[in-house]
This record gives structure tokens, C-alpha cells and sequence, in this order.
């Protein structure tokens, strides 16, 4: 069954007001998850948001107590991070087959990356009609130096865990450095892996046997993409809006964007609060890049708060191409917005936005367009709400709570 949001604008007025609590990482369970594989007893979860992509990768884990080296098809294909399993699956029972992995479409997101860790640790692999079976050498994969020819969170995290269980050293070079994949290797660390330099270019993994928790618990940290995209709400629509249990020394740099386009902002080690201002916000330039730089998740909403300051700005995104698919409904909608090329946006304001009825191009796209509607003159739509399910925990009675009026419907 399709669903849609149906969103009154509030008019360009800031008007929301109260406090949202901030749900557990997205980017984190579904790492988590995939690294049970890798543990002789049960990982405890606690924190863990209700959000589509967690079902989708507990119903990939269930399937394969069916058969525990194949990924099935029809989960795998819903969801990028289904690639994340194979890392865990290939280096305990040392084979794995899955097919392409699903999600978001933003351009070219190729899984050699994967692949080549994959051959550098002995494995080979073959491919036939989208699907992948991968093969370590003596079922056992080895020890390799690896540099990642870009940065890539869910490279550097599938390949840690894949060695935690090779045999001998593996080095990690040009790693990501985001919260997520320190706050991982500390748990694995504390149940018997040996992974040094974790959240640096630089990762060492020595091999060895399956882990234990013992009944120590993951508690999964806080979504700070989440936190982001309500600090961006907030400041387009809010009166005063407390966003509570995140980690505002992850958003450093969107934080400090904002403020320099004049939003109100004070945080404490655990929160962050938003007052709105008469003055006009002014508008400010963005670069994506990876962490600790502007996350690349943030960008779409950023532009619709970039859309409704004054002045000329742009966005220039390095992560992704062809992750500008919104701009063009934004633009009916009221903004001006041109696309130079798949890796630049240029954006004047502001702009009024009148209502639409719209569909959710992607995960955060969807959540953009939700920041659009609120803002905007009259009532709108966005279709798809199962893409913004996938990352944002029951969002409509979240936002309701702030006086939003938003409500979850049938789609006609």
C-alpha cells in the first residue's frame, strides 16, 4: 500500500515550536546489524529506530539462517547497506552471493570498491546476470593493505568487519572518518577484535576469532543526519524548537553554516535549540564533502533553507552526481534554482513556495520535500512516503508534536 504526506504550509511563518527527541543512527544499525555475523553469541541492540531499512536488513539476516552465504534477492535489491553483509558473511563462512544492491538512486555508486577489497584478501568473484558470488581462497580470507580509491563509509566499515576474522594484519588506507565508524570499531574492540585507528585515514585490523558480547549491549548513537535535518526545520519554521539526545559536536559544520546565515543556535553536549529571528537570514555557500566536512545527506534540505535567505549562494556537491533530482520540483513550487551541472546548484532568494503534490525522488529528497511543503503557501502532498520511512522514525508524529499540521494517508 502506497502512502503519502499531506502537509498545511505554514506560509513562510516560524511558528513551530517544542521539543523532538533525536532517534538512533540510521548509518549505525544497519552496520550493527550485519556485524552479529561476526559473534559466536547475541549482540543486545538497544536505541534502535523503527525505520523500513532496519526491518529490511533483520528480514536479510533472517533469511539466511535459510542458507547462511546467500543474500535473497528481493530484500537486498530494496536497500544499499544490504552490500554491508556481505563483508561479515564472506569472512566467517567464506562465501557470499548477492545480487546488485538497491536504495536511493544518486548516480553512479559502483561496488567495485567492494569488490577489489574482496580480491585483495584472496576472495575471487564472479558475476553472472547481477549477481555476485564471492570466494575466499582455502575459505578463509587474508590479511591485505587496502587503499580505497575515494572515501567510503560503508567501504571502510564492510571491509573492517570482513577483517576481524581474516587471517593476519589489514591496513585500511584513505578510510572515512565519520563518528559511526569509531563508535563500531569501539564496540567490536570491546568484544575481542583487535582494530586500531578507526575514525582516522588510517585502520589496522588483526585478524582472529569469532567475537563475544557477553551481554554487552550496542547502543546505537544518535542519528546526527536526523539531528541535521531538524536543526534546518527548526530554522525555517521554528519559534522556539529544542532537538534533545543528539551530539552536536557531529554537526559542526552545518551548525556553523547556519549561524553564519544568522540562525539562532546554542547547544549543550547533548542538545540543540533553534529560536527564530526577525532579521532575514543571509545566504551562504555549500560544499559537501566527508567527514567532518557538510554531510552530503543534508544537502537537499539545506537547499530548501538556502531558498529562503537573501542573496546569491550555491551548492556544490562532491560526494555524488545526480543527487539534484529535486531541484526541479522545488523550482515549480516557487524556488529559484538552476542545475550548472550534476555536481553544482546555483540558488537566489528569497522565494515564496506555493503548494504541490509531489513525489519523494529519494530518502532525503523525500524529507526536503517535507521542509518545502512546511514552508510553503497552502496544502501539499509528498507521495512515496516509504522512502522517507526508510530513514526518519514515524516523522509525521514527530512533527505533529511541534504544531506542525501534517497527516499519513492512503495515496489516491
Amino acid at each position: 500500500m502506497r502512502e503519502r504526506f499531506v502537509v498545511e504550509g505554514l506560509s513562510g511563518a516560524r511558528t513551530l515550536k517544542g521539543e523532538i527527541a533525536v532517534r538512533g543512527a540510521k548509518n549505525a544499525v544497519l552496520k550493527i546489524l550485519p556485524a552479529s555475523v561476526l559473534f559466536e553469541d547475541e549482540v543486545p541492540l538497544e536505541n534502535v529506530p523503527d525505520i523500513e531499512d532496519v526491518k529490511r536488513m533483520r528480514e536479510l539476516l533472517e533469511a539466511l539462517k535459510e542458507d547462511n552465504t546467500v543474500l535473497r534477492k528481493d530484500i537486498a535489491e530494496k536497500f544499499r547497506a544490504s552490500i554491508v553483509l556481505a563483508g561479515p558473511v564472506l569472512a566467517r563462512y567464506g562465501k557470499v552471493e548477492f545480487p546488485f544492491p538497491g536504495g536511493c538512486v544518486l548516480g553512479e555508486r559502483s561496488i567495485d570498491l567492494f569488490l577489489n577489497g574482496f580480491k585483495a584478501m584472496g576472495a575471487a568473484v564472479e558475476e553472472e546476470d547481477g549477481f555476485f558470488r564471492i570466494t575466499a581462497s582455502g575459505g578463509k580470507l587474508r590479511g591485505a593493505h587496502i587503499t580505497f580509491p575515494l572515501v567510503s563509509v560503508t567501504g571502510t566499515e564492510t571491509l573492517m568487519m570482513a577483517a576481524v576474522l581474516a587471517e593476519g594484519e589489514t591496513v585500511l588506507q584513505n578510510a572515512a572518518m565519520e563518528p559511526e565508524v569509531g563508535y563500531l570499531a569501539q564496540y567490536l574492540n570491546d568484544c575481542g577484535a583487535h582494530i586500531e585507528g578507526a575514525g582516522t585515514p588510517t585502520v589496522r585490523i588483526m585478524g582472529g576469532g569469532l567475537l563475544h558480547a557477553a551481554g554487552r549491549p550496542f547502543v546505537v548513537p544518535a542519528d546526527r543526519i536526523e539531528a541535521g535535518s531538524f536543526v534546518i526545520l527548526a530554522a525555517l519554521a521554528g519559534s522556539d524548537v529544542h532537538i534533545t539526545h543528539c551530539n552536536p559536536s557531529w554537526l559542526e559544520v552545518p551548525i556553523a553554516l547556519l549561524r553564519q546565515a544568522g540562525v539562532s543556535i546554542e547547544t549543550t553536549p547533548t542538545s540543540i535549540r533553534v529560536q527564530s529571528s526577525s532579521t532575514p537570514y543571509k545566504m551562504v555557500s555549500v560544499r559537501t564533502h566527508e567527514y567532518p566536512g557538510f554531510p552530503t545527506d543534508l544537502q537537499a534540505p539545506m537547499a530548501v533553507f538556502m531558498s529562503q535567505c537573501q542573496g546569491e549562494g550555491s551548492i556544490l556537491e562532491t560526494i555524488f552526481d545526480g543527487r539534484f533530482r529535486y531541484v526541479d520540483d522545488l523550482v515549480v513550487m516557487g524556488a529559484d534554482m538552476a542545475v550548472m551541472n550534476p555536481h553544482r546548484v546555483f540558488i537566489r532568494g528569497p522565494k515564496e513556495f506555493t503548494r504541490k503534490n509531489l513525489e519523494s525522488p529519494d530518502l532525503r529528497g523525500g524529507l526536503a520535500y517535507l521542509l518545502a511543503a512546511t514552508v510553503a503557501k497552502g496544502t501539499s502532498s509528498i507521495d512515496n512516503a516509504y522512502l522517507i520511512d526508510r530513514g526518519y522514525e514515524h516523522i509525521e508524529e514527530r512533527l505533529r508534536a511541534l504544531g506542525l499540521n501534517i497527516q499519513r494517508e492512503e495515496s489516491k
